[in-house]
C-alpha cells in the first residue's frame, strides 16, 4: 500500500513539473524576441535619425522652346519626336526665296547710294569752291567801300558812287550768307557732317542690308542645346509665324531633382549632402545624387495667390520647401530619367541621438 501510494504522489509531481518548465520556456523565448525587435526597432530608429526622405518629389530639366525669328512657309523639317540632336543641328528650314530677293534689293540700293554720294561729294566741293569766290568778293567790296570814305570825306568822289560802293558791300555780304547755307545743305545731302565724317546714307543702306541677310539666316532653325526632340508641332508646308513655338528641347544632360520636403524635415539638410532616390518606372534600381540647394520660400510663397496669414481665420499648415538634387550622371549612364517622373529621394542628413532636441 506503501509502496503504490508513493507511486502515485510520485506521478502527480512530475505531471506539475512539466507543464512549469514548458511556461518558463516560453516565457524566456517571449522575452528573447522582445528584446530582439525592440533592438531592431531601436536601430531601425537610429538610423532614420540621419535620413529624410519624401515622396513629393520630381525630376526637372532645362526645357528650350524653339520657335520661328521670321514668318514663312515651312520648307523642311530635319528631325522626328523623341530625337536626340546635338547644338548647332538643323531643324527645320524656312522658304527663303522672298528674304534672299530682299537681300538682292538691299545690296542693289546700297551701291546706289554710294554712286549717290559721290556726285553729293561733287556738290560739296563746288559749294565750297562757290564760298570761297563770294568771299573773296566780299573782301574786294569792302575795300573798295573803305577807299570809297576816305575818298568822299575828301570831296573827290560824290555821294551817289559811295552810296553804290556801300551797296555792292551789302550784296557781296548776303552772297557769302547764301553760299554757306548752300554748303550745309550739300553736306547734309551727302550725310556729311561739319568734321567730314562718314555719310549717312550709307551707313542706313548698309544698316538694311545687314539686317536683310540675318534674316535670310533665319531661315534655317538649329537647336539651341543638346537634348531630346519633344511637342513637335510644324510640319513642311506649314506658315509658321514670328514667335510661333515650333517644338522643345529637352535636355537631360543637366537634368535634377525637385524634392518637396516639409519645413519640419529641413533640420538637418546641407547643400552636398549624400542623396539616393528610386524611381517608380525603375524600383528596382538606385540612383545618386547631392543636395545643390534649397530654395529662398516655401511653394505656397510663390503661388499665383499666396496666403495672407495676418487674417483672423488664420489655420497652421504644414509648408513644404523644394530642395533642388543634382543627379549624378554616373549612376544614370543610359539617359533613363525624364523630366516629370516621380521620385523617392532619401537625404543622408548624418543627424545622430545626440541632435535631438531634448539634449539641447
Amino acid at each position: 500500500m506503501d509502496k503504490e501510494a508513493s507511486t502515485e504522489a510520485g506521478g502527480s509531481t512530475g505531471a506539475a513539473v512539466k507543464p512549469a518548465g514548458r511556461k518558463r520556456r516560453a516565457g524566456l523565448i517571449l522575452a528573447m524576441m522582445i528584446i530582439v525587435i525592440g533592438g531592431v526597432t531601436f536601430s531601425w530608429w537610429l538610423q532614420g535619425l540621419g535620413r529624410e526622405s519624401t515622396d513629393n518629389a520630381f525630376i526637372e530639366a532645362h526645357m528650350h522652346s524653339v520657335s520661328a525669328k521670321i514668318a514663312g512657309r515651312v520648307d523642311s523639317v530635319a528631325v522626328q519626336d523623341n530625337q536626340f540632336v546635338h547644338k548647332g543641328d538643323l531643324l527645320f528650314t524656312i522658304d527663303p526665296t522672298d528674304y534672299r530677293v530682299k537681300v538682292a534689293a538691299a545690296s542693289a540700293a546700297l551701291n546706289a547710294t554710294a554712286n549717290e554720294t559721290s556726285g553729293d561729294y561733287a556738290k560739296v566741293e563746288q559749294g565750297r569752291a562757290e564760298l570761297q569766290q563770294s568771299r573773296a568778293r566780299l573782301e574786294q567790296a569792302e575795300s573798295d567801300l573803305k577807299r570809297g570814305r576816305a575818298l568822299f570825306t575828301k570831296d573827290v568822289i560824290p555821294r551817289e558812287q559811295l552810296e553804290r560802293l556801300e551797296t555792292a558791300a551789302k550784296i557781296a555780304t548776303a552772297l557769302v550768307s547764301e553760299k554757306e547755307e548752300n554748303l550745309k545743305r550739300s553736306q547734309a545731302e551727302a550725310g556729311l557732317s561739319a568734321t567730314g565724317s562718314r555719310e549717312a546714307k550709307t551707313a542706313q543702306k548698309k544698316a538694311l542690308l545687314d539686317e536683310a541677310e540675318l534674316h535670310l539666316d533665319y531661315t534655317r532653325v538649329t537647336a539651341p542645346a543638346d537634348g531630346y526632340v519633344t511637342r513637335k508641332s510644324v510640319e513642311a508646308g506649314n506658315y509658321v509665324q514670328t514667335g510661333q513655338p515650333a517644338m522643345v528641347i529637352v535636355s537631360l544632360d543637366d537634368a535634377w531633382v525637385t524634392a518637396n520636403f516639409k519645413e519640419s524635415q529641413l533640420d538637418g539638410i546641407r547643400p552636398g549632402q549624400r542623396v539616393e532616390f528610386r524611381v517608380d518606372a525603375y524600383p528596382g534600381r538606385k540612383f545618386s545624387g547631392k543636395v545643390d540647394s534649397i530654395m529662398a520660400g516655401t511653394g505656397s510663397a510663390f503661388s499665383l495667390l499666396p496666403p495672407e496669414n495676418a487674417t483672423g481665420n488664420y489655420v497652421k499648415v504644414v509648408q513644404r520647401i523644394p530642395v533642388r538634387i543634382a543627379i549624378d550622371r554616373s549612376s544614370d549612364p543610359e539617359h533613363l530619367l525624364r523630366s516629370g517622373m516621380s521620385v523617392v529621394p532619401t537625404v543622408f542628413t548624418n543627424k545622430t541621438f545626440r541632435d535631438l532636441h531634448f539634449f539641447k
